[in-house]
């Protein structure tokens, strides 16, 4: 199974129970289509980039599932179908993430024992 991260964002003046219902249809669909449920988080309201549907807040929530690509697809068909719901995005997460390894150190280049440029032009002119 793969992992997805939806964020979706509702309606700021939506009620307890409104909230509920909306957090029981996401469960009932991921249930549904046999995914997982591994984090629901509720961000809370927060104050839009622009506005959304005559919305300039929304309340956001945080969703992290593992399934497949069908049950992403039910899930924002729903969201899109939900008038509560102002805007979605799902997005798949990498299987593992690796750090790239570090880089290796350049060498250290020595200066010049002369202090100025005027003195480092004067010993090239020397020579």
């Amino acid at each position: 199974m793969r992992k997805y991260e939806t964020i979706y964002i509702v309606q700021p003046d939506l009620g307890d129970d409104e909230i509920k219902a909306l957090s029981e249809k996401v469960m009932e669909v991921i249930s549904g289509m046999k995914g997982n449920c591994l984090r629901l988080e509720d961000w809370g309201t927060r104050k839009l980039a622009y506005p959304i549907k005559k919305q300039t807040r929304g309340r956001y929530f945080y969703l992290n599932s593992e399934g497949d690509s069908s049950l992403i697809a039910e899930l924002e068909r729903r969201l899109r179908l939900d008038d509560k719901v102002i805007r979605y995005q799902s997005v798949k997460l990498e299987k593992e993430i690796h750090a790239p390894a570090p880089a290796a150190e350049k060498p250290v280049v020595e200066e010049s024992s002369a202090d100025t440029v005027e003195e480092v032009a004067a010993t090239e002119s020397a020579e």
